[in-house]
């Protein structure tokens, strides 16, 4: 029980998973008379909007994450054990986890999100995504071993399909990447591999929506659009992914784009642990929590960030899955849980929105700020660069990411283009890092004549 965890007489705050939301929860219940507890199946912290920049090779995956031990090194109420959580069960206070049993007098769940693959199983077996560390390198590796196969086939219609890259979901983490594949085919693909014919490289960014990055101002949306169209990413608006099997991405029963690269950024559910009735689950896999944060039904069990589905008379579907919500979450939290512990009433949780933004590529972004402020292109996308940089974890996390950023753009290159380990789809694992199925090799009953899709010039 308690996996050699010290006795203490002060409450115990068991806070699962260590992103944004655990992560400020932790340091701000550093001067707290209790003793925090940290589980996550990850000994490190990671930077999750930088994890497209790690597929890209624009930086290395030690740059945007760092220890959780050397984090709260220091910290006399810390204490972290690397498991996974297995059930929550709230009768007798306790969670099970990998490496056994943890007792806890509060428990909140900062477990994030995982990706949403709405139902459709041959997305799940053989798109990639970008939702971890190991998950942006294995893409890096996979994109760039393409390259090389195309290189050594004599087969038109394959080497086209390993020359494609089709990116799902127009959030900012699509165009996110989307633009970042564009610059990396414009400025560093054709000094490596000057044998293949570029040109007819195809990123194509699918959207099942009308617009791009939808939550944004109508501004933002119009030149994001703009920009992908500069940089030759063909945007298809309005269109479904309706399966991907075969190197065959169907947007209908007949027609397809052949690629061997699906990257699926096109929705996220909640990050569930299991020990919750039905009721206390949003249709999402969000949990239900009040204004405090307090799972619903439960007086000690709370929720915060991308996991917890808190809705207000402004946000009726729930707050936004965004990094700043669950660290005010977690700032308020802390005050919430020590005002529990001196039998005062806690506040409601508000939500200050301190805007939103997206990089498209270099010295292209949009900014939304509140009071309807709008700003792109250079201006916006310096803002972005400062913003993200402060807000790495670490002094030399920052310094390396500064520096690979500065010889990136004024060489207009990255050297990070190394298949350290080479990946397969066999090899795909899904969010929790367990191993997904193998990859689908049946023949799909469908016309195999691809149809005509057009090269950007």
């Amino acid at each position: 029980m308690d996996t050699n965890l010290p006795v203490s007489t002060q409450p115990r705050v068991v806070i699962v998973g260590c992103g944004f939301g655990g992560l400020q929860l932790a340091k701000s219940l550093r001067d707290a008379p209790v003793q925090v507890v940290v589980v996550d199946r990850n000994n490190y912290h990671n930077f999750q909007p930088l994890l497209y920049q790690v597929a890209t090779g624009a930086l290395e995956a030690d740059s945007i994450a760092y220890p959780i031990r050397k984090i709260f090194a220091g910290q006399k109420n810390f204490f972290y054990r690397m498991a996974d959580v297995q059930r929550v069960d709230t009768a007798s206070n306790t969670i099970h986890t990998s490496v056994g049993d943890i007792h806890y007098d509060y428990l909140v769940l900062a477990t994030g999100s995982l990706t949403n693959f709405f139902g459709i199983e041959s997305l799940e077996k053989n798109a990639m995504q970008i939702k971890s560390i190991p998950n942006a390198l294995n893409l890096r590796s996979f994109i760039f071993q393409n390259f090389e196969k195309a290189l050594l086939t004599a087969d038109p219609d394959e080497k086209q399909a390993l020359l494609n890259i089709v990116v799902v979901g127009g959030g900012p983490t699509g165009v996110e990447i989307s633009g970042s594949l564009a610059e990396m085919r414009k400025h560093v693909l054709p000094k490596d591999y000057p044998e293949l014919d570029l040109s007819k490289m195809q990123i194509i960014l699918v959207e099942a929506g009308t617009e791009l990055l939808g939550p944004m101002s109508v501004k933002s949306q119009q030149n994001a659009k703009r920009y992908m169209d500069e940089l030759g990413v063909q945007v298809r608006l309005n269109t479904h992914i309706k399966g991907y099997e075969n190197c065959r991405a169907y947007y209908s029963e007949t027609e397809f784009i052949p690629t061997e690269n699906l990257i699926w950024a096109a929705g996220v559910n909640g990050a569930e642990v299991p020990g919750f009735p039905a009721e206390a689950i949003a249709r999402n896999k969000r949990i239900n929590v009040n204004r405090c944060n307090q799972v619903v039904g439960y007086a000690n069990v709370f929720a915060i960030g991308d996991v917890a589905n808190m809705v207000t008379g402004e946000m009726p579907r729930g707050l936004p899955m965004l990094a700043p919500v669950a660290q005010q979450q977690a700032e308020h939290l802390a005050d919430t849980i020590q005002r529990l512990l001196k039998g005062q009433t806690p506040a409601d949780f508000t939500y200050k929105n301190k805007g939103v933004m997206a990089i498209v590529s270099r010295n292209k972004a949009v900014v939304d700020l509140p009071k309807g402020v709008h700003f792109s292109g250079f201006f916006g996308w310096l803002t972005w660069l400062f913003v993200h940089l402060m807000t790495l974890v670490g002094f030399r996390n920052k310094v390396v990411a500064f520096v690979d950023w500065a010889f990136s753009y004024f060489s207009s290159d990255q050297a990070l283009r190394l298949i350290i380990r080479p990946f397969s789809r066999r090899d795909v694992k899904d969010d929790q890092g367990k191993k997904k199925a193998e990859h689908n090799t049946s023949t799909p009953q469908y016309n195999p004549t691809p149809p005509a899709i057009q090269t950007p010039a």
